[in-house]
């Protein structure tokens, strides 16, 4: 294997590395998406059942 072959592919290596971090990055983002949501969720429940329970 010539030096410049080994060089390609370690860029390679680093595309994909940095493509698989991307990825974590995005899965990560709609993880917290959809928890924000779910608790959006159950704090109007809790406001609703507070209500209910005021009056």
């Amino acid at each position: 294997i010539s030096l410049s072959e080994r060089e390609r592919e370690r860029e390679r290596e680093r595309e994909r590395k940095k493509e698989r971090e991307r990825e974590r990055e995005r899965q990560n983002e709609k993880e917290m998406e959809k928890e924000l949501t779910i608790e959006k969720k159950n704090k109007k429940k809790r406001d609703r059942q507070r209500e209910k329970f005021v009056k």
